[in-house]
């Protein structure tokens, strides 16, 4: 099973994500940008890069990375639940809160094309506030993204959600907010079909 953890920054995703490797000997977990030796390479550029970089090489740093990830994390390991630290939703979200002139059509077919025409088959989706952006992003230090600010981020939070709406996939939303274990044990549900977890 290959399933997403979907969100804005500090939402809670890698917490939940350490807990079900933790617990689960049938999980491999991944992340965008990132997961691969390539992977890693195209983060450190995306992410921490002094350079200025113009938005489509941004965009096609994302999807070589995505490509990547699947080939060498994702294809043929049809015995594992392959948990990734974001994915297509969250690229085109931050493309189209980038340019909302572009096609999200075609932002959908480039991400198909580089998951080889896959798509996750669930996606746990976490949303959060204002208020708990803040308060999460005031107690860490910042990389690219998150330096363009608590409006920004809320702006994509509302397009992964319309991209979601968009698309035939399973979808969990989580409330941010709540305990850590209350989470963990939803997602377990949701993942596994478990309705005692």
């Amino acid at each position: 099973m290959y399933v997403v953890f979907e969100g804005i920054d500090t939402t809670g995703k890698s917490t939940q994500i350490e807990l079900f490797k933790k617990n689960f000997d049938d999980v491999v977990a991944i992340r965008e940008p990132g997961g691969t030796k390539l992977g890693e390479k195209l983060r450190e550029i995306i992410l921490q890069s002094k350079e200025k970089i113009s938005f489509n090489a941004e965009l096609f740093l994302f999807l070589a990375d995505r490509a990547q990830n699947f080939e060498e994390n994702i294809r043929g390991k049809k015995d594992k639940i392959i948990i990734s630290d974001r994915g297509l939703i969250s690229g085109i979200s931050y493309a189209l809160a980038n340019h909302p002139a572009l096609d999200k059509d075609f932002l959908i077919l480039m991400n198909r094309f580089a998951l080889s025409g896959n798509l996750p088959d669930c996606v746990v989706l976490f949303v959060t506030t204002k208020g708990l952006i803040q308060e999460r992003l005031f107690a860490k230090s910042h990389d690219n993204i998150e330096l363009r600010g608590v409006e920004y981020l809320l702006k994509v939070q509302d397009l992964m959600i319309k991209i979601l709406n968009s698309l035939s996939i399973k979808v969990l939303t989580i409330d941010a907010s709540r305990p850590i274990y209350d989470i963990h044990k939803e997602i377990k549900g949701f993942i596994y079909n478990d309705t005692s977890a």
